[in-house]
């Protein structure tokens, strides 16, 4: 039985400012179903509110409480621990961090990594592996390889994640997908993991991440995606499909038969 959906945003829904074709329509099918649906997703480059903004533009029906962000499970880990961060966070995602960057009279016992272009330069990355030989806790809001954006595939976070590990020599802490926690804080109390789907562009951190917490993963062709790499983890994806339209009329196909079969 299918009763939760869990839907990537960036590669999956939309790239930047253009929504995948089919894709708000597809959505508004899904929704329609007897299903609890929400947004799970790994971009750092802008705060929940500017996130949702963009889906609503893009004509997307988004409940902004629905979208879990690895943003907010990280302030949710900065909180709990009483930490004081050396933030390296794009401008427009901030907001997401209020109150919580480290007074500038204290040192930093954290650093905290998300897709921060215009901080990985050799000086802030410097002085990011100065707090950590120091004893300071490295922090990855997510470690992906790279991401699509309107002119092609970019580097993400995770080279300079890596970077620091190695020069450090510590261990960052993961927060977003593919963290088994972060897929299982998405589901409703009631929903076990083999009774949700995961849907998303990246074979590693939406699909296999999802598939390792006990969910199913669905793959779909758009975004980051590149020809074979439905081959790249072992089991393969629960199913491949050719984008987020296809993906979402299979499984209304399904909830349908059954409803047929059940009566």
């Amino acid at each position: 039985m299918i009763k939760q959906i869990l839907i990537d945003l960036s590669g999956t829904l939309h790239i930047e400012n253009q929504a995948i074709p089919g894709a708000v329509e597809a959505l508004k099918r899904l929704a329609q179903q007897n299903l609890k649906i929400k947004f799970v997703t790994n971009t750092t480059k802008e705060s929940k509110r500017i996130l949702h903004d963009r889906l609503t533009n893009l004509g997307f029906t988004v409940n902004k409480n629905d979208i879990l962000s690895s943003l907010g499970a990280c302030r949710n880990l900065i909180e709990k621990n009483n930490l004081k961060p050396m933030l390296m966070i794009a401008p427009d995602a901030l907001e997401d961090f209020e109150g919580l960057a480290c007074p500038r009279n204290e040192t930093p016992n954290a650093v905290v990594i998300g897709l921060a272009p215009t901080e990985f330069n050799y000086a802030r990355l410097n002085e990011a592996f100065r707090y950590l030989q120091n004893g300071a806790q490295l922090i990855a809001i997510h470690a992906g390889k790279y991401y699509k954006s309107s002119d092609g595939m970019s580097l993400g976070p995770g080279c300079f994640v890596k970077g620091l590990e190695y020069s450090a020599q510590c261990s960052a802490t993961l927060v977003g997908k593919p963290n088994k926690l972060f897929f299982q804080s998405a589901l409703d109390e009631d929903v076990k993991p083999a009774e949700a789907i995961m849907i998303g562009d990246d074979v590693t951190d939406d699909v296999k991440g999802a598939m390792d917490a006990g969910l199913r993963g669905y793959l779909v062709k758009t975004g980051k995606y590149r020809e074979g790499d439905e081959n790249k983890i072992s089991p393969a994806p629960t199913a491949v499909f050719s984008s987020f339209v296809e993906a979402a009329d299979k499984i209304i196909e399904q909830l349908t038969q059954k409803t047929v079969y059940c009566t």
